[in-house]
Formats: C-alpha cells, structure tokens, sequence
C-alpha cells in the first residue's frame, strides 16, 4: 500500500466522527423545534381554556338568583336611606321646638309671682294702713326669691369682700375709710347673680383704694 491511500483512509476515518456529530445535532435541534411547537399548541390549548372559564364566570355573574340578591340590597338601602333622612328632619323639628319653648316651665312658675303682685296692686288702691301693704310685698318678694334659689340662682356676695374680676365689675373707686378696705368691695350699686357656676350677670360695685 501506497503512503497517499494510507493516508487517504486516514482521513476519512477521522472525518467520520465528526459527520455523525453534526447528524446528531441536527436530529436534536428538529426534536427541539418539534418540542417547541407542541408546548405552544399546549399553552393555545390552556388560554382558551382560561377564557372559556371566565366567560363561564361572567355567565354566573349574570345569574338571576345574584340579579334578585343584587335588587334586595339596592331596596334595603333605599329604605334605610328614606328612614334616616325621616328621622334627621323629626330630630331637627324637635330641636326647634324645644328652642322655642325651652322656657316653658320657668315662665310658668313666674306666673304666681304675678298673681301676687296683681293683688297687691288691688290692695294698695284700698287700704289704708302702710303695715299691712309692707307685709304683702314682703311676702311677694321673699317667694320670688324663693323661686329664684329654687332655680339655681343666687346673688354674688359683695360688700366687704375682696375685689375680684371673675365676680365683680368696678364701676369707680373711693378713697376707703380704714386700711382693711382698701381693696375690697365698700358699695354695690347693682348686684350680680350665678346660675348654678356660672355668672349669669356681673356685681357693680364701688371699690376702696
């Protein structure tokens, strides 16, 4: 044998390995493709699936067991709705009344103070003795005081007391007569009430310096 056949065989023996390396990679890139287009046939497959079950879900959604749910729930909350606004316009008209007639009781018991005064008034056009009319506006006026207290109000004490401004309103000042009534209250000229805690109306007084 000639050194060029050996040398031909040679070669065909190495190329042989690598003829059939690249069959084999093509037969695997085929299969790959073949795979391929199965799993996209299979995803189609999946994502018609899907929205054939949520057409079914929007199918239900328009049920008429839900459209008759849906109908009781608007008609409760129309009722609902219609009550409140029903019992907004009672409270607001109650309200209204109890601020016009929020002094009811106390104008009612003022009425006998009135009475009284109306008799007095009758008295006096007749008699003739001063003693007797004295005693009857006394009367009259310790039984509106009585009321008065009754109601929770009561004067503010002033006289000899020591200024004090939650209290007190001074009108003027005078020089005082002794050290112990510089600052304090020697004069009332009107007298000033609380309602309960609160002043309803101020002392004035005049106050010593």
């Amino acid at each position: 044998m000639t050194r060029k056949k050996v040398t031909d065989e040679r070669r065909k023996q190495s190329e042989e390995p690598v003829n059939q390396g690249y069959s084999n990679s093509k037969r695997d890139s085929s299969e790959a493709k073949h795979n391929d287009s199965q799993a996209s046939v299979e995803s189609a497959d999946q994502g018609e699936a899907s929205s054939t079950g949520c057409g079914a879900v929007t199918e239900s959604a328009g049920s008429p067991e839900l459209k008759e749910k849906l109908a009781e729930i608007q008609d409760r909350y129309l009722r609902l709705s219609a009550e409140f606004d029903n019992y907004r316009k009672r409270t607001l008209r109650e309200k209204m009344e109890l601020t016009k007639t929020a002094s009811e009781s106390v104008l009612l018991k003022l009425l006998p103070v009135l009475d009284d005064f109306e008799r007095g008034i009758r008295i006096m056009e007749a008699a003739t003795d001063c003693n007797a009319m004295k005693e009857g506006i006394d009367l009259i006026y310790n039984k509106f005081r009585s009321f008065l207290e009754m109601s929770g109000v009561k004067e503010i004490e002033a006289i000899n007391q020591v200024f004090n401004v939650d209290l007190h309103d001074a009108i003027t000042k005078v020089p005082a007569t002794g050290e112990h009534l510089k600052g304090k209250i020697v004069d009332v000229v009107e007298k000033g009430y609380m309602l309960n805690d609160k002043v309803i109306r101020f002392s004035k007084v005049v106050v010593g310096e």
